[in-house]
């Protein structure tokens, strides 16, 4: 699932982050902490990765990061606004300057009509910016969603990043 694509993309991030001397965070849900492997595989990365939360259950999610458990009910695990509180969670409790949140449906089961599978809502929180989300649907099998719910993740932090 960490293949060499996504190596050299995660390696590429460190070293954006780096350079604009940012920690980063990472709340996953459907990814179960493949976004945080794939960081953590690059020798070195302990300078830039602050921490990981793997937020997979809604009960977690409340804990660890934050998320309001009304937000859940009233909005369902898998949306926009539980995306960026994830994102906003991971940033308030860590160091980092930018934080990435993935929650989705990764399949094969608990698709719906309004929440087919394969979706996966995306956040990243800056320190000091805007919050910005965006949701993608991916075909595939389970491990296609997760893979390229990794790789997506970490181009959008990339973009995030200045200079």
């Amino acid at each position: 699932m960490i293949d060499d694509a996504i190596l050299h993309e995660a390696e590429a991030l460190l070293q954006r982050c780096r350079e604009a001397g940012l920690m980063l965070a990472t709340a996953e849900s459907c990814t179960g902490g493949l976004i945080a492997a794939a960081l953590t595989a690059i020798p070195g990365s302990s300078d830039v990765v602050d921490r990981g939360f793997v937020t997979y259950t809604n009960e977690a999610k409340a804990e660890l990061v934050g998320v309001d458990p009304a937000a859940i009910a009233a909005h369902g695990a898998v949306s926009e606004v539980v995306a960026r509180a994830m994102a906003e969670g991971a940033l308030a409790r860590s160091r980092a300057g930018i934080a990435v949140a993935v929650t989705g449906v990764a399949g094969p089961g608990g698709g719906s009509v309004a929440k087919p599978v394969g979706l996966v809502w995306f956040a990243v929180a800056r320190r000091g910016g805007a919050t910005e989300a965006v949701s993608h649907v991916f075909p595939g099998s389970r491990a296609e969603v997760r893979r390229a719910t990794v790789a997506e993740a970490l181009r959008l932090m990339g973009g995030r990043i200045g200079g």
